[in-house]
């Protein structure tokens, strides 16, 4: 009985939160589609998606963030933006961890997210990770946006790991274009949300979700040829971090 009790309970989490989810885009429509209907009015709809619609399905989750920074975004300043991938919520906690204004680079099947999917293609850099040309379209697209003043941010995972996996192998795209552009690279641990709401249907539950900004990695010094250490080195700072505090 009681296995049931939880298991409605987790359902019904599950459940509030694609409404949760809905409820923003749906009241704020009209002015999501008109800041995302051109690339000079980004700025206004991360703003918007940050505080009206990120902290709002967190705090309506029961999902409270506490952020610990050991080095903070100058504003202006572009950046790539990387952290370990285990849930939905990473996207939310990355919007307000971040008041730097910056665009994801994630995977194009979840154009297929209804509504969300909506905005996710007029606004995000999508990429198609078995076609190469999809991959080559990616760094020009990323360019435009750091010459607006962007960020940029990937989850370096390519996906969410097995659950039993504390934290999956990096690919190199994060770090080649952080390289080739001489932008710091922004390392972030994020505890808490496998917890909160993993993939996982029957799991998840409210508390809080931190996370840690490490300091940056400086690129200018770093050759292209270099990229696997920079790969590695960053991994190691986010796994040393979770195997200590997960």
């Amino acid at each position: 009985m009681l296995k049931l009790v939880k298991q409605t309970g987790q359902t019904i989490y599950r459940i509030w939160f694609y409404i949760l989810v809905a409820i923003p885009i749906l009241l704020f429509f009209p002015f999501l589609v008109l800041f995302a209907s051109r690339e000079a009015w980004y700025p206004q709809f991360f703003w918007m998606a940050r505080n009206l619609w990120a902290r709002f399905i967190l705090y309506g989750m029961f999902c409270f963030p506490k952020v610990t920074y050991e080095q903070r975004l100058v504003k202006r300043k572009s950046y790539m933006l990387v952290a370990n991938h285990t849930s939905m919520l990473d996207i939310m906690l990355m919007l307000v961890v971040s008041r730097n204004p910056f665009v994801f680079v994630g995977k194009k099947e979840l154009v297929k997210i209804p509504l969300f999917g909506f905005f996710y293609k007029r606004v995000c850099i999508m990429v198609d990770r078995d076609n190469t040309q999809s991959r080559t379209g990616v760094y020009r697209r990323a360019q435009r946006r750091l010459q607006q003043g962007l960020s940029i941010c990937i989850f370096p995972e390519g996906g969410v790991p097995e659950e039993h996996v504390l934290l999956d192998k990096f690919k190199d795209g994060a770090f080649k274009m952080a390289i080739a552009h001489k932008i710091p690279v922004v390392p972030m641990t994020f505890y808490d949300n496998k917890k909160r709401f993993s993939f996982t249907f029957l799991s998840g539950g409210p508390g809080k979700c931190r996370a840690r900004v490490h300091s940056f990695v400086e690129t200018h010094s770093i050759r292209p040829e270099d990229t696997a250490e920079l790969r590695t080195s960053v991994r190691e700072t986010i796994l040393n971090d979770l195997t200590r505090n997960s």
